[in-house]
């Protein structure tokens, strides 16, 4: 497992499944809740988040190596890598504000060694990621599913507060508390 002072979860399905649309659907309930979250997501090909002829993205391709964007209430750090190999969940975390987030949910990097709730529509014909790892403490799912790993929890994809409740309870379950308090950051760093 990742060794992380927060939680880490993983949200992982094949793509077209819908973990982005589900995530859009929990984040705004586990805010509600007193969550403070990030989200890590992996993409599968080179991306913009900057545009030409705007500064930013001038200064960079002028060979700034860190682009760092200030304003009143949003901050963006665009950083160019050497590294052409796929980035792993691990070299990601140090970006992140640890000491401002009780949680982190991660879109993607699927064999990341963090506890995930799996996504999975049988409509789509895929496999279970579940059958093969162990991280997996959960399925969301839009159908029933035979020969699920036995104690499995099952959440229905269509619920997204109570997929939010189950993750809630796991923080508690472990001693975290779903609010923002200094004193609950203790050594756990996986849900369990």
């Amino acid at each position: 497992m990742i060794d992380y002072p927060i939680p880490l979860l993983g949200i992982i399905a094949y793509s077209g499944t819908g973990k982005t649309t589900l995530l859009t659907r929990l984040l705004p309930i586990l805010k509600a809740a007193g969550l403070r979250i990030a989200v890590v997501k992996h993409a599968q090909h080179q991306f913009e988040i900057d545009h030409p002829h705007k500064d930013s993205y001038e200064l960079r391709k002028s060979g700034a190596s860190q682009m760092l964007v200030a304003s009143r209430g949003r901050m963006a750090l665009i950083a160019e890598t050497d590294d052409r190999n796929e980035p792993d969940l691990q070299s990601t975390l140090p970006h992140l504000d640890h000491h401002a987030l009780d949680l982190v949910l991660v879109e993607g990097f699927k064999h990341a060694p963090i506890q995930k709730i799996e996504l999975h529509r049988p409509k789509l014909g895929k496999p279970l990621i579940c059958q093969t790892d162990s991280n997996v403490i959960a399925i969301a799912t839009d159908e029933a599913i035979c020969s699920l790993p036995e104690g499995l929890p099952v959440l229905d994809l269509n619920q997204p507060e109570a997929i939010a409740n189950f993750i809630r309870q796991q923080l508690y379950r472990f001693g975290e508390r779903p609010i923002h308090d200094p004193a609950s950051h203790q050594s756990s760093n996986q849900l369990r």
